[in-house]
């Protein structure tokens, strides 16, 4: 009963984001702000005009943690080892390695901005390897704030509004085949559907190229975290246990990746255990924000705009290195 309060209040914020989401889908027909964005900043107004009483603590805690951790879980229902596998031996390391770059030297981008560890770790990560996912996934594992969360997802949802209207016309520009175009965007875009947008002028064929570089991507996600597990709890001076060197969850994340790749779910879980997944970050994203001082992310803005803004480009530029060097071989 202790969680009642704040997990009731986290399901509240999450429905008015929710319910705004679907305004725009209504009105607009098309959606400007994501709800998981929306959750952060009306959870980080209430908590601005009216911060929870102690007795809200509890279930906001646990909504911005566990309730995250299972949806990063369910994640791992997304990806098949069969259809990457597909992709090829030469695009595949191509892709660990463009992600592999890309979130070090955005990491080290962001240091040079001014950034924390924390905040240039998850801008890095968000822009390297799916967005907002990457970065609610990787934001317990190195014990970021909620200051530092909200501003990476802030300025990296806004860049991947733009690169889904960009990168058409960057494709174009440059005379870039279909398939190509495809690997561009998997490589560059955050979400999937995001990717499904950017490349939709260009046909069935993009489209597909662009999803299954996009979730190689989103397989990255494990390893990532593993690795950011072990330097930073080491970092931390904390002795070095298998639950603090390999979080539960990201343990989780791997064994449904696996039970999906083995045909172990059929296929018409895949989507409901998706929605799932997506509700369920929305509350914590909810939650997050309850704990948010927008003074705080305010002050950080420009910073963090800067970094996010040259850790994609980085990224772009070694997208397009990647498909000048499969297109040699």
């Amino acid at each position: 009963m202790a969680l009642a309060p704040g997990v009731a209040l986290s399901l509240a914020v999450a429905g008015v984001a929710m319910g705004v989401q679907s305004f725009e889908t209504r009105v607009f027909d098309r959606i400007w702000l994501e709800g998981l964005v929306l959750a952060i900043l009306i959870g980080a107004g209430v908590r601005t005009l009216w911060p929870p009483p102690e007795t809200f603590r509890a279930g906001v805690a646990f909504s911005a943690g566990f309730l995250l951790e299972v949806a990063v879980v369910l994640l791992g229902a997304s990806l098949s080892a069969p259809a990457l596998a597909a992709m090829g031996p030469a695009l595949l390391l191509g892709i660990v390695l463009v992600v592999a770059v890309g979130v070090t030297g955005g990491y080290w981008l962001g240091r040079w901005c001014g950034l924390t560890r924390n905040a240039a770790l998850l801008v890095a990560c968000g822009n390297g390897i799916c967005g907002n996912s990457a970065i609610v996934a990787v934001a317990p594992v190195i014990g970021a704030k909620g200051e530092e969360v909200s501003a990476a997802i802030g300025f990296t949802a806004v860049l991947g509004v733009g690169m889904v209207l960009l990168l058409p016309v960057v494709a174009d520009l440059l005379g870039l085949s279909i398939t190509d175009a495809g690997v561009l965007a998997g490589l560059t875009v955050y979400a999937v559907p995001q990717v499904l947008a950017a490349v939709a002028p260009m046909g069935l064929a993009a489209a597909q190229v662009g999803t299954l570089v996009k979730l190689t991507r989103v397989l990255m996600l494990g390893p990532v975290c593993i690795v950011l597990a072990l330097t930073t709890r080491d970092r931390a001076g904390q002795k070095p246990g298998l639950a603090r060197l390999i979080p539960w969850f990201i343990l989780g994340f791997i064994a449904m990746a696996a039970l999906r790749s083995f045909g172990l779910i059929p296929e018409a879980l895949i989507a409901p255990i998706t929605a799932v997944a997506g509700v369920l970050t929305v509350i914590a994203m909810a939650a997050l924000g309850l704990t948010t001082d927008l003074r705080a992310v305010l002050r950080s803005g420009p910073r963090v705009a800067l970094a996010a803004v040259l850790s994609l480009a980085l990224l772009g530029v070694l997208a397009l290195g990647l498909i000048g060097l499969l297109s040699l071989l």
